[in-house]
Protein backbone atom coordinates (compact mmCIF):
# COMPACT_ATOMS: atom_id res chain seq x y z
CA UNK A 1 0.00 0.00 0.00
CA UNK A 2 1.20 3.51 -0.81
CA UNK A 3 2.47 5.45 2.25
CA UNK A 4 0.38 8.50 1.37
CA UNK A 5 -2.72 6.28 1.31
CA UNK A 6 -1.88 4.87 4.76
CA UNK A 7 -2.74 8.23 6.33
CA UNK A 8 -6.49 8.65 6.68
CA UNK A 9 -7.86 11.79 5.13
CA UNK A 10 -10.72 13.73 6.73
CA UNK A 11 -12.77 12.83 3.64
CA UNK A 12 -12.19 9.11 4.23
CA UNK A 13 -13.14 9.41 7.90
CA UNK A 14 -16.31 11.34 7.04
CA UNK A 15 -17.25 8.84 4.32
CA UNK A 16 -16.72 5.95 6.74
CA UNK A 17 -18.92 7.64 9.34
CA UNK A 18 -21.69 8.27 6.80
CA UNK A 19 -21.38 4.72 5.47
CA UNK A 20 -21.73 3.36 9.02
CA UNK A 21 -24.82 5.55 9.53
CA UNK A 22 -26.42 4.18 6.36
CA UNK A 23 -25.56 0.61 7.38
CA UNK A 24 -27.00 1.19 10.86
CA UNK A 25 -30.25 2.50 9.38
CA UNK A 26 -30.30 -0.44 6.95
CA UNK A 27 -29.77 -2.78 9.92
CA UNK A 28 -32.76 -1.24 11.75
CA UNK A 29 -35.03 -1.45 8.70
CA UNK A 30 -33.90 -4.98 7.85
CA UNK A 31 -35.18 -6.26 11.20
CA UNK A 32 -38.69 -6.05 9.68
CA UNK A 33 -38.16 -5.55 5.94
CA UNK A 34 -36.34 -7.96 3.61
CA UNK A 35 -33.48 -6.78 1.41
CA UNK A 36 -33.16 -8.02 -2.17
CA UNK A 37 -29.59 -8.41 -3.47
CA UNK A 38 -28.11 -9.94 -6.61
CA UNK A 39 -26.22 -12.89 -5.24
CA UNK A 40 -24.79 -14.87 -2.35
CA UNK A 41 -21.63 -12.75 -2.01
CA UNK A 42 -23.75 -9.62 -1.61
CA UNK A 43 -25.85 -11.33 1.05
CA UNK A 44 -22.68 -12.50 2.83
CA UNK A 45 -21.29 -8.94 2.80
CA UNK A 46 -24.45 -7.59 4.44
CA UNK A 47 -24.18 -10.32 7.08
CA UNK A 48 -20.53 -9.30 7.67
CA UNK A 49 -21.78 -5.76 8.23
CA UNK A 50 -24.08 -7.08 10.95
CA UNK A 51 -27.47 -7.27 9.25
CA UNK A 52 -29.64 -9.97 10.79
CA UNK A 53 -32.95 -9.74 8.92
CA UNK A 54 -34.11 -11.53 5.79
CA UNK A 55 -31.85 -11.11 2.76
CA UNK A 56 -33.15 -12.51 -0.51
CA UNK A 57 -30.95 -13.22 -3.53
CA UNK A 58 -32.39 -12.74 -7.01
CA UNK A 59 -30.62 -15.56 -8.80
CA UNK A 60 -32.76 -18.53 -7.89
CA UNK A 61 -33.62 -19.92 -11.32
CA UNK A 62 -36.80 -17.86 -11.74
CA UNK A 63 -37.56 -15.15 -14.25
CA UNK A 64 -37.51 -11.62 -12.85
CA UNK A 65 -41.27 -11.42 -13.35
CA UNK A 66 -41.92 -14.65 -11.40
CA UNK A 67 -39.42 -13.66 -8.72
CA UNK A 68 -41.17 -10.29 -8.25
CA UNK A 69 -44.61 -11.89 -8.27
CA UNK A 70 -43.49 -14.19 -5.44
CA UNK A 71 -41.95 -11.28 -3.50
CA UNK A 72 -45.06 -9.09 -3.93
CA UNK A 73 -47.27 -11.90 -2.62
CA UNK A 74 -45.05 -12.52 0.41
CA UNK A 75 -44.07 -8.98 1.46
CA UNK A 76 -45.72 -5.54 1.70
CA UNK A 77 -42.39 -3.74 1.59
CA UNK A 78 -38.88 -4.57 0.44
CA UNK A 79 -35.51 -2.87 0.08
CA UNK A 80 -34.05 -3.29 -3.41
CA UNK A 81 -30.25 -3.29 -3.24
CA UNK A 82 -28.59 -4.59 -6.42
CA UNK A 83 -25.08 -3.51 -7.41
CA UNK A 84 -24.61 -0.29 -9.35
CA UNK A 85 -22.65 -1.68 -12.28
CA UNK A 86 -24.42 -1.99 -15.66
CA UNK A 87 -25.96 -5.38 -14.81
CA UNK A 88 -27.10 -4.10 -11.42
CA UNK A 89 -28.63 -0.96 -12.94
CA UNK A 90 -30.63 -3.09 -15.38
CA UNK A 91 -31.74 -5.39 -12.59
CA UNK A 92 -32.73 -2.40 -10.44
CA UNK A 93 -34.93 -1.07 -13.27
CA UNK A 94 -36.63 -4.45 -13.71
CA UNK A 95 -37.19 -5.01 -10.01
CA UNK A 96 -38.44 -1.45 -9.54
CA UNK A 97 -40.91 -1.82 -12.38
CA UNK A 98 -42.33 -5.12 -11.14
CA UNK A 99 -42.32 -4.20 -7.44
CA UNK A 100 -43.86 -0.75 -7.83
CA UNK A 101 -45.48 0.28 -4.55
CA UNK A 102 -43.32 -2.04 -2.44
CA UNK A 103 -39.89 -0.39 -2.37
CA UNK A 104 -40.03 3.35 -3.06
CA UNK A 105 -39.67 4.62 0.50
CA UNK A 106 -36.35 2.75 0.77
CA UNK A 107 -34.80 3.62 -2.61
CA UNK A 108 -32.51 6.17 -0.94
CA UNK A 109 -30.40 3.37 0.60
CA UNK A 110 -29.03 2.30 -2.76
CA UNK A 111 -28.48 5.89 -3.89
CA UNK A 112 -26.61 6.79 -0.69
CA UNK A 113 -24.41 3.71 -0.97
CA UNK A 114 -23.59 4.59 -4.59
CA UNK A 115 -22.60 8.12 -3.56
CA UNK A 116 -20.56 7.04 -0.52
CA UNK A 117 -18.73 4.28 -2.41
CA UNK A 118 -18.06 6.72 -5.24
CA UNK A 119 -16.27 5.01 -8.10
CA UNK A 120 -14.11 2.79 -5.90
CA UNK A 121 -16.57 -0.09 -5.87
CA UNK A 122 -19.73 -0.88 -7.79
CA UNK A 123 -21.09 -3.74 -5.72
CA UNK A 124 -22.51 -4.60 -2.33
CA UNK A 125 -19.91 -7.30 -1.71
CA UNK A 126 -17.11 -4.70 -1.74
CA UNK A 127 -18.55 -2.54 1.05
CA UNK A 128 -16.91 -4.33 4.02
CA UNK A 129 -13.43 -4.02 2.46
CA UNK A 130 -14.05 -0.37 1.49
CA UNK A 131 -15.19 0.42 5.02
CA UNK A 132 -12.05 -1.19 6.47
CA UNK A 133 -9.89 0.89 4.13
CA UNK A 134 -11.72 4.14 4.90
CA UNK A 135 -11.38 3.50 8.63
CA UNK A 136 -7.75 2.36 8.35
CA UNK A 137 -8.70 -0.80 10.22
CA UNK A 138 -7.59 -3.79 8.21
CA UNK A 139 -7.94 -5.98 11.31
CA UNK A 140 -11.64 -5.16 11.67
CA UNK A 141 -14.26 -7.91 11.71
CA UNK A 142 -15.98 -6.29 8.70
Amino acid sequence: MNRERDILSPDDIERAERLREVIEELYERNKAIPIIVEGKKDAAALRMLGLIGEIITVHRGKSIYDFCLDIAERFHRVIILPDWDKKGENLNKALSMHLRGHYEEFSSFRELLKILCQKEIKDIEGIPKLLRRLEGDEGSRY
